[in-house]
């Protein structure tokens, strides 16, 4: 299994940067302090590091360590992703507002959107994902769960987190592949509402399957962003033996 624990320890010294443990200006334990405190390999904290230089939070300077830095304001919402810790990562890093949540037949309309059969069965539950402290919701979020798994519904009012680790944890499967779709659209009369912008403005609508180790497709998420406010970076490596 692919090691992630950079992850971990990025989200710990993320969140003591944000209550305060480090100020701006103070410097972070040194490499080998940080593998003591967690346990882990130096590659490992160079890992978690780097994921803190690129949210902007710490520098590293010769002979200074690493940095607290103020972070620089902006209206863009970027969204690193590696692997689908990462995609734990985002969602656990904003709050999910949820308007709607009941098992629905999907029409022709959404099931273009979603890949789903039309006429078919899911638990849709809808509504917008916020970051802290912003007023705007991030995106417009639509989840489609498979109704062999709707169990999870009666438990989202108490469950802050993303949805699809919940699956795993209440009926015991693996998700093992995300499939992502990526498409420009125009904000429509209603989504306009609910982002608090313009209609007829461009956004990106980014739309992901995921897959089972059984080959079964366990939920679907559509995310809608207002184009201006978003921005995507995906990081791929060369797999080494192969042409």
């Amino acid at each position: 299994m692919t090691d992630h624990r950079y992850l971990k320890v990025a989200r710990v010294l993320r969140k003591e940067i944000a209550d305060g443990v480090y100020p701006i200006g103070s410097q972070l334990p040194t490499e080998h302090e940080l593998c003591e405190r967690f346990t882990v390999s130096r590659y490992t904290v160079r890992e978690a590091l780097r994921r803190l230089r690129e949210d902007n939070l710490v520098v590293s300077r010769p002979r200074a360590g690493t940095v607290v830095i103020p972070r620089t304001a902006t209206n863009c919402y970027a969204h690193d992703v590696v692997s689908i810790d990462d995609l734990v990562a985002f969602a656990a890093g904003s709050s999910f507002e949820i308007d709607s949540n009941a098992m629905i037949t999907l029409d022709d309309d959404t099931a273009a959107r979603t890949g789903l059969p039309s006429g078919s069965d899911w638990l849709a539950v809808c509504g917008n994902r916020r970051a802290e402290n912003q007023a705007a919701p991030i995106c417009r979020t639509e989840y489609y769960i498979n109704r062999a798994f709707a169990g999870v519904g009666r438990l989202l009012q108490r469950h802050s987190g993303p949805i699809f680790p919940l699956i795993e944890d209440v009926f015991g499967v693996s998700v093992v592949e995300v499939r992502q779709h990526i498409r420009a659209v125009i904000i429509t009369a209603d989504l306009a509402a609910q982002l608090a912008v313009d209609a007829g403005a461009a956004a990106l609508q980014m739309q992901r399957s995921y897959t089972t180790s059984e080959g079964e497709i366990a939920q679907v998420t559509v995310n809608t962003h207002a184009g201006a406010d978003y921005r995507y970076s995906m990081t791929l490596h060369r797999v080494t033996g192969q042409q």
